[in-house]
């Protein structure tokens, strides 16, 4: 973080500098350099197929602890469980937050569920 706030010091400083030139005076052109640097290319991964029907799979739903949700969750089960009766509905609790990998869940998943329906709150 460090090395951010010198650059955007030393950007503000150049372009300080530029601004105090008098009228007649030469321009000197200033480089400015991304303070994010160089952005690592984005993975693309493409949605999984969709089932022609729920029938007889096993879909879990993902709760991943957002503050009070869980009651949405336990809702949500009951109202997918009288629209789709012969699905099997699973809640599963994710470890972490959102933004936190839980390989044991996913790789479960993979296993045993035809699908997920991940929450992540609001």
């Amino acid at each position: 973080m460090n090395g951010y706030w010198l650059m955007v010091r030393a950007v503000t400083l150049a372009l300080c500098a530029l601004v105090a030139l008098p009228a007649g005076a030469a321009e000197t052109p200033i480089t400015v350099l991304n303070p994010r640097g160089i952005q690592p290319p984005i993975r693309l991964v493409p949605m999984a197929a969709r089932p022609a029907s729920l029938d007889g799979k096993t879909i879990y739903i993902v709760d991943t602890k957002y503050p009070r949700t869980k009651p949405f969750v336990e809702e949500l089960q009951q109202g997918l469980a009288a629209k789709y009766p012969r699905t099997n509905w699973v809640i599963k609790e994710k470890v972490g937050s959102y933004f936190d990998d839980d390989p044991k869940l996913w790789a479960d998943a993979k296993v045993n569920a035809a699908g997920a329906i991940v929450l992540i709150g609001h």
